[in-house]
């Protein structure tokens, strides 16, 4: 017996949409990251590009439980001699840009690499209800039903 491995080629994507309203975040995103990367399939090849594509809506009404919203802070340097600065979760949420802090959760759990890249290119976050990909006809991932600790209403 052979070990199957598949091909680029041969590879289905489809196309889910998955709302992320009162879901915790870490659990949301190791949801995402698996599907992106294709580990629920039978046919998984760890160096091929096997998943699907996902679409999230309401980024921004994602759940962070205790009090992580104000006590993790994202750093990021500006290149310049004392240029560390910070954000907490609670003002990236409130910011210009809160699915941000989604595509980053996601891209943590993804490999690095231009595999990684070319996983999180089908990520698709809006912090709104509404997206541009109904053409594609997405499914729709309960991911909030799949287990209780999922969505926490407080």
């Amino acid at each position: 017996m052979k070990t199957y491995s598949a091909k680029p080629q041969e590879v289905e994507a489809k196309w889910y949409v998955v709302d992320a309203e009162n879901v915790v975040l870490g659990r949301l995103a190791s949801v995402i990251a698996m599907r992106l990367r294709g580990k629920h399939k039978p046919q998984f090849t760890p160096h091929v590009d096997c998943g699907d594509n996902i679409v999230v809506i309401n980024a921004e009404k994602v759940r962070m439980t205790g009090r992580k919203k104000d006590q993790s802070v994202f750093h990021w340097h500006t290149g310049y001699p004392g240029g560390i600065k910070g954000r907490t979760a609670r003002a990236t949420l409130e910011g210009k840009y809160p699915e941000r802090i989604l595509e980053k959760a996601v891209e943590r759990m993804v490999p690095k690499g231009p595999l990684g890249r070319q996983v999180m290119k089908k990520l698709k976050v809006y912090a709104g209800t509404a997206h541009p990909h109904e053409a594609q006809k997405p499914e729709v991932l309960d991911v909030a039903s799949m287990n209780e600790k999922n969505s926490r209403t407080k």
